[in-house]
């Protein structure tokens, strides 16, 4: 009998131990930490290296650093992606890229699911009727993820592969390899890119043929998977709460930061006043669309006006749409954040998004996220103005590009020293995981309470 106990206990304990083990906190970092040992381990193989590439004896730093940057669909690196790796490295990357950019998006939806799922009955019939979804949902959902991931890849890889064989010269091998990076490296919103000299597509600034498809694959893939699956649903039913934020939110962010490039750089010689009229409008949507998410660069950053690095920033910090490749705290999180503001400036009790009261749960996540993150940017930029001679502008902007797994830079990443580049890589993997652990994590900790303490009214402002 007694043996049985132990047993019956054992096997409890067991199954607690995995219970802990498989819980979002743990499991979204575990995976990631083992595809960035799996790609670095991968890119310091001989065979990663082209001919005559050289790293000064720092090539774990260099692996690490790209492996970390590739999983977290980041796009800051150490060396010239197109001279320094070769082939066979090239693919290594597009591979992390690809195995990062779907397994965020799917472990968000999973992680969704799960959540709806931990709620109570009428909670979640309110959340499924909201969302257009269901946990039963979950493998028509992920197959529809990589339906629409290998789709819209395809398509942008073979109109960017007619572009560099027909309007550059490429032979179809080259521009078959330069299309498909691209287009990988686009909807994954990883901002990793293949000319030489480290110059992401400022040799394609003004090509429209190459730029439009590139912003349609980073707004498609940074929008959230949730998103694009309720526009093509098509059901004559009203859009979500939370696809219309983010709808909303996106446009106007882009259209906002679009005008604001413009009017900041329309006179500056470095980046937008030598460029004729209509091709200015071009540069500064391809800025707007890409700041917030992508990385890849048409204009030098290193010398675009202290306005425009403190509104990059800022599009930076928002990122994306939840559920899908992009990286920052989300913009359903700022409009959520914004619709409470509104809410206390007019002195309502509730906060209200088209015709729907916002739960204090929701807000409360949404001031975690913001808080938590602004925190760690904080930390980082302090340690990395420590480590390195950085200004302030240009260490925050490095930093909150790393968080938010952007991949923009000023020009100082390859300079830094090692601690700045650690600095970074904490940034990188913290930006991509932590934001969907913790909201997570917050919302299975909910429970509900059969008491409410005295109310309190501490002063505030």
């Amino acid at each position: 009998m007694p043996t049985l106990r132990g047993g019956r206990r054992g096997a409890v304990a067991r199954r607690r131990r995995l219970r802990t083990l498989l819980h979002p906190a743990r499991l979204i970092p575990i995976g990631f930490a083992a595809a960035v040992v799996v790609g670095t381990l991968a890119l310091l193989t001989p065979v990663a290296v082209a001919q005559g590439a050289t790293t000064d004896g720092t090539s774990l730093v260099v692996a690490a650093f790209t492996a970390v940057s590739a999983v977290c669909v980041t796009g800051l690196v150490l060396v010239d992606t197109g001279t320094y790796w070769s082939g066979a490295g090239q693919l290594m990357i597009l591979v992390l890229i690809q195995v990062g950019g779907f397994g965020i998006s799917t472990l968000a939806t999973l992680l969704a699911l799960l959540v709806r799922r931990r709620l109570g009955l009428r909670s979640r019939l309110a959340t499924g009727v909201a969302t257009r979804s269901a946990p039963a949902e979950a493998r028509s959902v992920l197959a529809g993820i990589v339906r629409v991931t290998l789709v819209v890849e395809a398509l942008v890889a073979l109109a960017l592969t007619l572009r560099f064989a027909l309007g550059y010269g490429m032979s179809p091998g080259q521009a078959t390899w330069y299309g498909v990076f691209h287009a990988v490296s686009a909807f994954n919103n990883a901002g990793f890119a293949l000319p030489e000299g480290n110059v992401s597509l400022v040799p394609y600034a003004t090509d429209e043929w190459v730029t439009v498809p590139v912003m349609l694959a980073v707004v498609l893939g940074g929008i959230g998977f949730p998103v694009l699956f309720e526009v093509l649903r098509r059901t004559g039913l009203p859009w979500a709460v939370s696809t219309r934020l983010v709808l909303l939110g996106t446009a106007v962010l882009l259209v906002g930061g679009a005008l604001l490039y413009l009017v900041l750089e329309w006179d500056n010689p470095e980046t937008l006043a030598g460029v004729a009229g209509a091709d200015k409008v071009w540069l500064a949507v391809f800025m707007s669309v890409t700041a917030r998410t992508a990385g890849f660069n048409t204009v030098d950053y290193g010398q675009v006006s202290d306005a425009s690095l403190l509104l990059t920033v800022l599009l930076m910090f928002v990122g994306g749409g939840s559920g899908g490749t992009a990286g920052g705290i989300k913009v359903g999180t700022v409009m959520v954040l914004v619709a409470a503001i509104v809410a206390e400036g007019r002195g309502d009790p509730d906060a209200e998004v088209f015709g729907h009261r916002l739960s204090g749960a929701v807000i409360r996540q949404a001031l975690a996220v913001i808080g938590t993150s602004g925190a760690v940017i904080a930390t980082a930029t302090i340690w990395l103005l420590h480590v390195s001679d950085a200004r302030l502008a240009t260490a925050l902007f490095e930093v909150v590009s790393a968080f938010a797994t952007v991949g923009l830079s000023t020009g100082i990443t390859a300079d830094l020293p090692r601690g700045g580049d650690v600095v970074l890589m904490v940034c990188m993997f913290i930006g991509r995981v932590g934001p969907t652990t913790a909201v997570a994590a917050l919302a299975l900790r909910e429970h509900a309470r059969l008491y409410r303490r005295p109310e309190a009214h501490p002063l505030v402002g």
